[in-house]
C-alpha cells in the first residue's frame, strides 16, 4: 500500500477540529476570498495591494480580450509579450510582465489554480501563460496581486499574480457580438459569444453554465500604414538616418567587404573585395553585364546609396503590424449541491487559435547557430559557372534577398485544455476545497519561405562538395536535373516549382506543456484575540509538469538560413505544504503570516515565508506593509535537455576601435545558449509599505511603495559582456582593415545563475465619484506606476540601471523600461447611458542601453548626432472613448473608439519587436480604431 504524500497534513484538520470543537459559535460575517490569501475574510483590503477589475471595468476600457486589456495597464512593463510580435519565439501568444521582471516571474491563475504555460517559450527561455486562453465573456473579475506571493502560490510569483476569476453561478442566455475596423478599413476584429446558464443551486441543487466565443482578427501590413510617417519603415533617410544604418536589410553596400542583401543581388569583386550591385553597369571587373538586373526593373523605391547598392524597404513591403488570428474559446462549469455542506464542481476550458505572421524574405548569408556551434553563411557565393554571376569565370560572394522565394511566414496553431474536478464544503468547522487539475497546451508552428542551407549553397555554387552535401540531406534536391542552378533576380522566372520545393520546403515543429495537479486546502476561525477570531489555513499540492519543444526541422544541423535552433525537454514533480495565519491583534491592527515548503524533483527544496501588517485606526484610513520571500524554479528550457540559438542586438567594440564604422552601431547578432542542469532557483525578497485613505465619501486613495530584490537570476550571459570576454566566434574572411578579426558570427553562452536585480517603485491609485444630481454620476480613476530603479548587478560587480531607458535589450522586443505608466479614466453614467474616456500614458525613455551608458546614445543620425533628437524616445499618450446604451432591460449597445485623436507614436529605431515604433505604442501604429457591439439577454 502506498503511503500518502503528506500523512501529517491529512490528520491535522481533524486534530484541530477536535481541539476547537468546544468553542462558542459566532455569528459568521459575510466573508470573501482575496487573491494572495487562502483565508476568507470580511474585508477586501489586505496588507497586500490588489488591483481588481470587475466586468464593468473591463467593458469600460473597450478591449475585446483580457490579453489586450492587461497590456494597457500601468502595472505592465518590460518583458511582456505582445500578440503583435508575430516574428518572435512565442508567436501567437500574449503575456504580462509585472514590475518589468518578465512574464516568467508573473504567475497567471484561473480561479486560483495554475494553467499550463504556452508551448513556445519567449526568447526560447522564458515560460509564461498565454492570456489569450481566457474566455472573455465568462470573466467575472480580474485580481492583480502587486506583491510577491510564493508563500501562497509557490514558484513564479516573484513579481505578483494575475488571478482571473470566472463566473460560477449564472442563469439565462446572453448573446454578444461586436465588430471592429480601423480608420484605414483594415484590421477587422469580429467577436461572437453566447453564454447560457441553467439551474438554481438553492432550489435545483445544480447550476450549469457554458460559454462559447469566436474571434477573427485581420492582418495589417506595414505597407498599409505607408502614410503614417515612419511607421513600418526601415529606410529612414528622410528622417536623417543613413542607408548604411543596420535598420532593415535595404540592399545598401555598407563599406569595403560589407554589403546588405539586395533584391537583385550584390556581389563581391574576388580581387578587391569590394561589393557591387549586379545591375550596376560600372561594376569593376565584371566579365558579364545584366541590363535586366537594373535596380529600376525591381523597385521604384528612392535610391541614393553612395555605395551603389539597390535599395528597397523590405520591412515595409513584407512585414506586418498585426498578424492574422482566428480563435475559438469554450468554457463550461457544472456545480452540484451534494448536501447543505458540500458542493461538487467541475470546469472545462478549451481554446483553439490559428495565427499567421509574415516577415521579410530570407537572405542567403544570414548566420545561424545550433548546439554544435555557429554556422557562418557569410561565404555563400555564385559559382564560377553560375549564369547570373557578373564575375563569370570566378566565384563571387553574394548578398541576395530571396524575394523570388517569397516572405517568411509562420502558421501557428495552439490548442489549450484545462479541466478541474473538485469539491468544497465544511467539516468540523473547516472550510475545505480539494480538486484535481489537468491543463495542457499543444502548439504547432509551420513555416514557409526559409532556405535550406545545403541546397542553396549547391544551387548557387554546384561544387562537388556542395552537391554531395545537398544530395545527402535532400531527396528533393537529388531529384533535380544535374547541373541545376537557382536563377536569381531578373532570371528567377526560369526556376521550376521543383527547384523551389527543394530550396524552401515547408518546415515545422511541435511543442507541448502539461500540468497534472492534486490540491487540498482548508481554513477556519479559531480562538479569540482583542480584534476578533483568528484565521488559519492549511494546504497541500502535488504536481507533475512536463514540457517538450521539438526543434524546427533542419535547425538541429544549422541548415536553415537565418533561423536559429530552439528545443528543450524536461519533466519534474513538485509537492508543497503551506500554512497561513490571520491574527487580529487589536480591533485596529491585523497581522498575517504564511509559510510554504516546496520540493522539486530536479532543483530541491524551497522555504518561502511572508508576513503582513495592517493598521486601521479609523474606518477611513489604513497603513499596510508586507515582507515576502519568493522563488522561481528553472524551466525545462533552462535546465532541461536542448538549447537555443537566437538573435540579439549588439555593437562590436573591437572592430569599431579599428575604424570599422559599421561595427559601431547595434546590429543583429546570433547568440548560442546551452541549458545548465546545475541551475538553482531564482530567489527574491520583496517589501511593500502603503496607505489606504478614504478622505471623503466615495473617494479612495492608495499609495504603495515597493521593492523587489531578485538574486541567482537565470540569464544568458549579457551579450555585450560575452563579447568583451571573448566568448564569441568570428569570420576572418570578412576583415576590411589591417588587424580586423572579422565580423562576429555568434556569441557563445549558457544559462547561469548570474546577476541580481533590484526594482523599486510606487503605485498610486485614486478613485472619486461625483454626484451630478439629475445628470447622473461622474467617476474618475487614476492609476500610476513609477519605477525609481531597475538595477541589475552582474557577477563582476558591474551595474546597469534600466529604469527610464531603452534597455534591457536582452529581453522581449527590446521595448525598454519606461519609468512611468499611467491609466486615467472618467466615466459619466446616467440611467441607460454610460460614457468613458481613458488616457493611457507611457513615459519617455532615454535611447540608451542603460543609464549613464559610457557608449552614449544607442543610435545615431547619418551626421553622427544622437538619434532621436536628444537621445530620448518621447512619451506617448492615447485617448480611448467607450459608450454603452441600455436600450432595454435585456439589450444594450456598445461602441468604442481607440486612439480617438489618431496619435502617431514617436520614432523608435532600436526595438526589434516592431518597425520604427515601440511595441508599447501599438495603438498609435494601428491608428484610430472603431468597434460597435450588441449584447442581448434572453
Amino acid at each position: 500500500m502506498k503511503k500518502p504524500i503528506f500523512p501529517g497534513l491529512l490528520v491535522l484538520p481533524a486534530l484541530l477540529g477536535q481541539a476547537y470543537a468546544q468553542e462558542a459559535a459566532q455569528q459568521p460575517l459575510q466573508r470573501v476570498e482575496i487573491t494572495g490569501s487562502n483565508i476568507r475574510r470580511a474585508q477586501a483590503e489586505t496588507a497586500s495591494p490588489v488591483q481588481t477589475l470587475n466586468r464593468a471595468d473591463i467593458e469600460k476600457y473597450g478591449k475585446t480580450t483580457v490579453a489586450e486589456l492587461m497590456q494597457t495597464l500601468a502595472v505592465d512593463n518590460q518583458g511582456s509579450v505582445p500578440m503583435t510580435f508575430g516574428g518572435g519565439f512565442a508567436s501567437g501568444a500574449s503575456g504580462i510582465s509585472l514590475r518589468g521582471l518578465g512574464a516568467a516571474s508573473t504567475l497567471v491563475l484561473i480561479n486560483g489554480r495554475r494553467v499550463a504555460p504556452y508551448g513556445l517559450a519567449d526568447d526560447g527561455q522564458k515560460v509564461f501563460a498565454d492570456l489569450n486562453v481566457i474566455p472573455s465573456e465568462a470573466v467575472e473579475r480580474v485580481e492583480i496581486l502587486k506583491d510577491g506571493a510564493s508563500a501562497i502560490y509557490g514558484s513564479d510569483a516573484i513579481a505578483g499574480v494575475v488571478n482571473v476569476i470566472l463566473r460560477r453561478d449564472f442563469r439565462g442566455t446572453t448573446v454578444r457580438a461586436s465588430q471592429g475596423i480601423s480608420d484605414e478599413h483594415d484590421g477587422h476584429d469580429t467577436r461572437v459569444a453566447i453564454t447560457h446558464g441553467v439551474g438554481n443551486l438553492d432550489t435545483d441543487r445544480y447550476n450549469f453554465m457554458g460559454s462559447l466565443e469566436y474571434g477573427r482578427k485581420g492582418a495589417i501590413a506595414n505597407s498599409a500604414r505607408a502614410g503614417r510617417r515612419y511607421i513600418g519603415r526601415s529606410d529612414l533617410r528622410d528622417y536623417g538616418f543613413s542607408a548604411q544604418e543596420s535598420l532593415g536589410g535595404t540592399g545598401a553596400i555598407l563599406s569595403t567587404n560589407n554589403a546588405g542583401s539586395a533584391i537583385n543581388g550584390n556581389v563581391r569583386n574576388p580581387t578587391t573585395l569590394d561589393y557591387y550591385n549586379r545591375g550596376n553597369p560600372a561594376g569593376v571587373g565584371f566579365t558579364r553585364f545584366f541590363p535586366g538586373a537594373a535596380c529600376a526593373n525591381f523597385t521604384s523605391h528612392p535610391q541614393g546609396d553612395p555605395g551603389g547598392g539597390c535599395l528597397i524597404d523590405a520591412q515595409q513591403l513584407y512585414s506586418e503590424i498585426q498578424p492574422e488570428q482566428e480563435t475559438a474559446n469554450a468554457f463550461a462549469r457544472l456545480s452540484y449541491q451534494i448536501n447543505p455542506a458540500w458542493l461538487a464542481y467541475s470546469e472545462l476550458n478549451f481554446y483553439h487559435s490559428t495565427s499567421t505572421a509574415a516577415t521579410t524574405p530570407s537572405t542567403v548569408s544570414a548566420s545561424v547557430g545550433y548546439p554544435g556551434g555557429p554556422v557562418s553563411n557569410a561565404a555563400v557565393q555564385l559559382g564560377a559557372g553560375h549564369p547570373d554571376n557578373p564575375y563569370f569565370g570566378r566565384a563571387a560572394r553574394l548578398r541576395y534577398l530571396a524575394a523570388d522565394v517569397g516572405p517568411r511566414v509562420s502558421h501557428v496553431k495552439s490548442d489549450f485544455t484545462r479541466f478541474v474536478a473538485g469539491a468544497k464544503g465544511s467539516w468540523q468547522q473547516w472550510d475545505i476545497d480539494a480538486a484535481w487539475l489537468f491543463s495542457q497546451n499543444e502548439v504547432g508552428n509551420t513555416r514557409t519561405g526559409y532556405l535550406q542551407r545545403d541546397v542553396a549553397f549547391a544551387l548557387l555554387d554546384p561544387s562537388a562538395a556542395n552537391v554531395a552535401a545537398a544530395r545527402a540531406r535532400s531527396a528533393a534536391y537529388a531529384a533535380l536535373p544535374a547541373g541545376s542552378y537557382w536563377r536569381i533576380g531578373e532570371n528567377a522566372g526560369l526556376n521550376s516549382a521543383a527547384l523551389y520545393g527543394a530550396l524552401s520546403p515547408t518546415i515545422a515543429n511541435d511543442a507541448e506543456t502539461r500540468i497534472n495537479q492534486i490540491d487540498v486546502k482548508a481554513s477556519r476561525e479559531f480562538g479569540r484575540l482583542p480584534g476578533g477570531a483568528m484565521g488559519v489555513a492549511l494546504g497541500a499540492e502535488y504536481r507533475r509538469e512536463s514540457t517538450e519543444l521539438e526543434p524546427t526541422q533542419g535547425t538541429e544541423l544549422g541548415n536553415i538560413i537565418g533561423l536559429g535552433y530552439s528545443a528543450y525537454r524536461g519533466k519534474r514533480t513538485a509537492s508543497a505544504i503551506y500554512t497561513e495565519l490571520l491574527a487580529p491583534l487589536h480591533k485596529t491592527l491585523e497581522a498575517s503570516a504564511a509559510l510554504r515548503y516546496d520540493h522539486f524533483s530536479d532543483v530541491g527544496n524551497s522555504y518561502t515565508p511572508k508576513a503582513g501588517l495592517k493598521w486601521t485606526p479609523t474606518n477611513a484610513f489604513a497603513l499596510r506593509g508586507t515582507f515576502a520571500r519568493g522563488f522561481r524554479a528553472p524551466s525545462a528550457a533552462e535546465n532541461g535537455v536542448g538549447g537555443l540559438a537566437a538573435f540579439s542586438t549588439a555593437e562590436d567594440p573591437a572592430r569599431c576601435a579599428l575604424g570599422v564604422q559599421v561595427a559601431c552601431n547595434p546590429a543583429s547578432i546570433a547568440v548560442i545558449t546551452s541549458p545548465n542542469p546545475a541551475l538553482s532557483p531564482e530567489r527574491s525578497k520583496s517589501f511593500s509599505a502603503g496607505v489606504v485613505w478614504d478622505p471623503m465619501p466615495r473617494t479612495s486613495v492608495s499609495l504603495d511603495f515597493w521593492q523587489i530584490k531578485r538574486k541567482n537570476e537565470i540569464n544568458q550571459e549579457q551579450t555585450d559582456a560575452a563579447i568583451a570576454a571573448g566568448h564569441i566566434a568570428r569570420d576572418p574572411s570578412t576583415a576590411t582593415v589591417p588587424g580586423d578579426p572579422g565580423a562576429i558570427t555568434a556569441v557563445l553562452a549558457r544559462y547561469v545563475n548570474s546577476s541580481n536585480t533590484k526594482v523599486r517603485g510606487a503605485d498610486l491609485d485614486v478613485r472619486k465619484t461625483f454626484s451630478m444630481g439629475g445628470w447622473g454620476t461622474l467617476a474618475a480613476d487614476a492609476k500610476w506606476t513609477h519605477l525609481f530603479k531597475w538595477l541589475r548587478t552582474e557577477t563582476d560587480g558591474s551595474q546597469r540601471d534600466f529604469a527610464g531607458t531603452h534597455g534591457n535589450c536582452d529581453v522581449t522586443n527590446c521595448i525598454g523600461t519606461p519609468d512611468d505608466r499611467v491609466n486615467l479614466s472618467a466615466t459619466w453614467e446616467r440611467e441607460a447611458f454610460r460614457v468613458t474616456a481613458t488616457a493611457n500614458y507611457r513615459g519617455k525613455m532615454d535611447n540608451t542601453l542603460f543609464k549613464d551608458d559610457p557608449d552614449g546614445c544607442a543610435t545615431h543620425f547619418a551626421n553622427g548626432n544622437d538619434a532621436p533628437n536628444g537621445c530620448k524616445l518621447a512619451s506617448f499618450t492615447t485617448i480611448d472613448l467607450t459608450a454603452r446604451w441600455k436600450v432595454s432591460p435585456k439589450m444594450e449597445v456598445t461602441a468604442s473608439i481607440q486612439n480617438l485623436f489618431d496619435k502617431i507614436p514617436p520614432l523608435d529605431p532600436l526595438t526589434y519587436g516592431a518597425v520604427s515604433y515601440n511595441p508599447l505604442d501599438y495603438s498609435g501604429a494601428l491608428g484610430r480604431y472603431f468597434n460597435v457591439g450588441m449584447r442581448y439577454q434572453f
